[in-house]
């Protein structure tokens, strides 16, 4: 039996498996706000406490740098360890990963109903496979075929030098210079990324806040999901949310093409995290797939590569108990 889990900024799903039922049939699955708990600790034993069901190893996606078998989470204050988790649950083993390189792992098992697909293209078989998921932060991982199967390898590309496109993105780049030490493609293509792009484009002048939407977001703590709402609202829409989802939709394709540049994605790129299913109708404007397409001599390389935004939730649960059930417990 084992424990497999999608630790998240904002989420942790967590839940129990068994080889018979396979990675896409938990047993039990649950879902905790990340941010209320101190430790993965704590919310491993409240999990098991209420399912009081034997576990023989664990496998956990986590949102930071797996290094030693041990990971600072990037966006929450906690410290896991392989180590920690075998004392804790008194399992025979735990394995830590990247939460891309556990989407990454999702990929072969996801179907149709499970992707929104923005460029039909033909993959090529066995091809190397791209991912990328702007959720709280930016994520990023790839697949690569060896012998029978898949193998997902983590990435920080989304930590890499933001290059901007355009007087804008530059005029952007400058706003956040100011702002943070290093400006990466996280701080321009994430969730914490979209209330720095409305403050810079309302303090640039470069559109008018309504006073409803200030009212608004001055009650808030997180701003993300009013923006969204102002972008996307036909009832009471704002041009400045709006065009701060462009820019986003924009550098998120242009980063996209990028990353499907530099592992040769011919197998496909997928989208993932939780923004692109949220704002999926801003995909079928031409903006995200011509900045993805925009590389210049390799323009016709992006045209042939297929594009896909994973629509279920789950990605990185499934995908982390399918390295748990079939990569690691062989």
């Amino acid at each position: 039996m084992l424990i497999a889990g999608d630790i998240g900024g904002t989420k942790t799903n967590l839940g129990i498996y068994s080889r018979e039922k396979g990675a896409r049939k938990p047993l039990v699955e649950r879902t905790f706000p990340s941010k209320h708990y101190e430790s993965l600790e704590a919310i491993l034993k409240e999990f098991l406490e209420s399912e009081p069901i034997s576990i023989d190893h664990a496998a956990f996606g986590i949102a930071g740098p797996v290094v030693g078998k041990e990971v600072k989470t990037t966006n929450l204050p906690w410290v896991i360890s392989e180590e920690n988790i075998v004392k804790i649950l008194k399992v025979k083993r735990a394995h830590l990963i990247n939460d891309l390189e556990a989407v990454a792992y999702s990929v072969p098992l996801l179907q149709e109903d499970d992707l929104f697909t923005l460029n039909r293209a033909d993959a090529v078989a066995e091809g190397s496979i791209g991912v990328i998921a702007p959720g709280t932060g930016l994520g990023e991982a790839f697949l690569t075929f060896k012998k029978s199967r898949y193998s997902a390898h983590a990435s920080e590309g989304g930590h890499a030098d933001f290059a901007p496109t355009g007087e804008i993105e530059i005029n952007l780049l400058k706003y956040l210079s100011k702002k943070y030490d290093h400006v990466s493609y996280e701080r321009v293509c994430s969730g914490m990324a979209i209330p720095d792009i409305y403050e810079f484009l309302r303090d640039s002048g470069y559109g008018e806040e309504p006073e409803w939407l200030a009212e608004e977001l001055s009650s808030v703590r997180d701003a993300t999901p009013v923006i969204i709402r102002g972008a996307l609202s036909e009832e009471k829409s704002c041009e400045l949310c709006a065009a701060t989802l462009d820019i986003f939709v924009s550098v998120l394709g242009a980063e996209a093409g990028n990353l499907a540049l530099k592992v040769m994605a011919t197998g496909g790129l997928y989208i993932g995290g939780g923004i692109p299913p949220r704002i999926s109708s801003l995909f079928e404007k031409p903006t995200f797939l011509k900045a993805f397409k925009n590389k210049g001599r390799y323009s016709d390389l992006m045209e042939r590569i297929p594009v896909h935004v994973i629509t279920n939730p789950k990605a990185a649960l499934i995908g982390a108990a399918f390295y748990g059930l079939e990569i690691v417990n062989i």
